[in-house]
């Protein structure tokens, strides 16, 4: 799952975890928003970035350019949503928390982090889960 456990509230995404572990399968996800102020900051000047590239957009839409500069609609609509992501993605220290509580839980090996990009408080949270096998466990 790709930039779209965010979504989720605390308690259905602890339930999609515990469907992977009742159902014994790997999971893994990946969310590139982030709650600091240097993801949350440029968000804020993405209204630009969304006026300089709707004419490139295919297949073009006269109402497209309408709700993008006569009534800028879009752009701030895409800055909100940014925005909303970056405060409800989850920290791996919530993530770490959500796999404490699942039932079976122990029996999953989970890997839950921080890549970093070009800076240490900066990345792509990652959560990866899988069953251990028994010849692991021992």
């Amino acid at each position: 799952m790709f930039s779209a456990f965010h979504h989720f509230p605390p308690q259905m995404a602890k339930s999609i975890l515990c469907d992977a572990v009742r159902s014994k399968q790997g999971i893994a996800i990946f969310e590139i928003t982030q709650r600091h102020p240097l993801v949350i900051l440029p968000m804020c000047f993405s209204p630009f970035l969304v006026m300089l590239s709707i004419p490139f957009v295919k297949p073009f839409r006269w109402r497209r350019l309408f709700w993008t500069y006569v009534i800028p609609v879009i752009p701030f609509a895409f800055m909100f949503d940014t925005i909303v992501s970056c405060l409800r993605t989850y920290s791996p220290l919530e993530l770490r928390a959500l796999t404490e509580e699942i039932t079976g839980g122990d029996t999953y090996c989970w890997d839950i982090g921080l890549q970093s990009l070009n800076d240490p408080t900066i990345g792509i949270t990652y959560l990866i889960g899988y069953p251990v096998s028994e010849k692991q466990v021992a």
